[in-house]
């Protein structure tokens, strides 16, 4: 029986990697859609009359057809249509939400910026680099305050939040960032490595596509 879930990325994707990680966590093989980036392929019509904006990820539901964009509606797409890691409650959903508007706007632009800048993906003038590494460092220390005697983002288990966050600090040594300051994101980070169904990227999103076990 082929996979339910199709999703369309590439490796150095970490929205792609969110998306990938919940269904790991979930326990939902997937097919996996390696998208050459490089070459152009997400501004190309194949890919584009799936996903408007020419962006990964790109997530397709094969039980109804929905094509699904934008990793943060995703992960609340399968939270609601898997009944995993969405909150217990309806004030926990409410703060899962939040979490994910903050992670956009506060810590993910910063921390992949700086990503891309230090991999040469996206050269930029080091006052550029300066100014997203304070933004992230920022943001960063929001977070590991929120965490002072917190074994997860939101209540007593792990939710989307903690997938969407984790999608961002895991790559955030490669954007330059010293976690070592941040003692409660290291340990957090820990936990949600140790879920089980966890992996890491390259284990997720190969650079070839590749069907589900």
């Amino acid at each position: 029986m082929p996979a339910r879930f199709e999703l369309h990325g590439i490796a150095f994707s970490g929205p792609t990697y969110k998306v990938g990680l919940m269904l790991s966590l979930a326990g939902e093989p997937f097919d996996y859609v390696h998208v050459n980036m490089m070459a152009g392929e997400h501004k190309q019509p194949p890919h584009l009359s799936k996903q408007r904006y020419g962006q990964v990820p790109l997530l397709i539901d094969r039980n109804n057809g929905r094509h699904l964009c934008q990793s943060a509606a995703i992960l609340e797409y399968l939270a609601d249509t898997l009944g995993k890691f969405g909150g217990a409650t309806l004030d926990e959903r409410l703060q899962v939400r939040e979490w994910l508007y903050w992670d956009f706007d506060r810590l993910a632009s910063q921390v992949y910026r700086c990503r891309t800048i230090k991999l040469g993906i996206r050269p930029a003038p080091q006052e550029v680099y300066d100014a997203h590494a304070a933004g992230g460092d920022a943001a960063l220390k929001v977070l590991d305050q929120h965490l002072v005697g917190r074994d997860w983002i939101v209540g007593e288990s792990a939710t989307i939040a903690d997938i969407d966050i984790y999608g961002v600090t895991g790559y955030a040594e490669e954007g330059g960032f010293d976690l070592a300051a941040y003692p409660n994101i290291q340990a957090w980070m820990k936990r949600v490595e140790a879920l089980p169904g966890f992996a890491a990227t390259k284990a997720l999103l190969p650079m070839e596509s590749r069907a589900a076990a």
